[in-house]
């Protein structure tokens, strides 16, 4: 069940890709990690580490763009 949860957080995110533009997106990419991470939770919980590692792959796919915006900031931080 979670697996397919997985999955309609996938079709949720390429639906705000589609439809939103500009500032929008990053309102949005809060709301899919606010949402992924306890997916992500349960994905560990319910199938086992394997799946935690493919769910944190999807997850990082999809956006991939806050994740390196994120650790630019972290890395700036560390300097």
């Amino acid at each position: 069940m979670a697996g397919v949860g997985l999955c309609l957080w996938v079709v949720a995110a390429w639906v705000l890709m589609v439809t939103l533009r500009g500032r929008q997106t990053w309102y949005a990419a809060g709301g899919l990690i606010v949402t992924g991470v306890p997916l992500l939770v349960w994905l560990g919980r319910s199938m086992g580490a394997g799946w935690l590692l493919v769910g944190v792959a999807v997850l990082a796919l999809v956006l991939r763009w806050p994740l390196r915006y994120a650790l630019r900031w972290a890395r700036g931080l560390l300097r």
